[in-house]
Formats: C-alpha cells, structure tokens, sequence
C-alpha cells in the first residue's frame, strides 16, 4: 500500500507522503500525496462528515442491508463498489465488502472522554487499526464504531484500502 500511494503520488506530481527506509516508515504530513487515512478521518468520512444529519450504526444507515455485504447477504463474496447504498457525504462501501486499512497504530485508549481534532493515533506500536468490516464478517463488525487490527504485513481477500490526500 505505501508503495502503491508513493507511486501514485509521484505519477501525478505530488510530494509523496511516505519516507521508506528500510523498513521504517514514516509519514510526511505535510506532503499532498495519496496515503491511508487516519482512523479518524476514516470513522469522520463512514459517519457522513460535519453535515450528516443523525448518527448512524452503518456508514449510511441504521439497516445493514440497505449498505453493506457482510456475511449475512454477501454469498461468501466479495462485491463491486457502489452496488449498495451510500452515506451522506456520497461515499459507498464504507461497511462491510473489504476492511480497510488505517494508519493508526493500534492503542486502546485511542477514544477518550476528552475532546479532540483531527488525532493522529500512537506514533508506533506492532498492530495497525483496519475498520468498517467485511463480506465474510457478522454484520456487528461492519459498524462505524468497530476496530480491529493485524500485523501491518497481514494480506488477505477481505483486507484493502482507502487513500486519502491532504491539500
């Protein structure tokens, strides 16, 4: 993935966001290149930003089926984007299909009962947060407000990524 988003970053002429040496790897925050979102940006982007109207359970809705494959209606498969409802900020598949990686290092006390903007998560730690949950997962991993974690290596067919990019 962090290649992919450097490649793809320097394609298209942006200042790419990831320094690779070795294999540490640190992030360039202020570079407009593509990246993996934070987890906050990512539960702020499944929630339906500033704007959405009401708190949802699922990125878009308070009923599953109407916006995610999960393993109670997925056929043991994954889907094509866009074949279920969206969210309010127009963003499909948000819950369930794939999980999606997030920059974060994984920390338990991320959520805490003091007010923040925009945190970025543990500057290190040996699991990486993945959110929204999967074709193959029981429809309470594909809330808004589920994390789970792997080992920043671990591939699989219901892991992918979403990029984001700072302006």
């Amino acid at each position: 993935v962090i290649t992919f988003c450097n490649t793809l970053s320097a394609r298209e002429g942006l200042i790419p966001v990831y320094s690779v040496n070795g294999t540490v790897i640190s992030v360039i925050w202020s570079a407009n290149g593509y990246r993996l979102p934070t987890e906050a940006e990512w539960e702020y982007a499944a929630r339906g930003g500033a704007d959405a109207p009401f708190q949802l359970k699922y990125s878009g809705s308070n009923t599953i089926d109407e916006v995610a494959w999960y393993s109670g209606n997925s056929g043991g498969k994954g889907h094509n984007v866009g074949e279920k409802g969206r969210n309010f900020l127009g963003i499909y598949d948000m819950s369930g299909n794939v999980w999606e990686w997030c920059w974060d290092w994984y920390s338990s006390n991320y959520y805490t009962s003091a007010g923040q903007t925009n945190p970025r998560g543990p500057t290190s730690g040996t699991v990486r947060v993945a959110r929204g949950g999967a074709y193959d997962s029981p429809g309470r991993h594909c809330r808004v407000s589920q994390r789970f974690t792997w080992n920043p290596t671990h591939r699989d067919r219901f892991v992918g990524f979403r990029l984001a990019r700072s302006r």
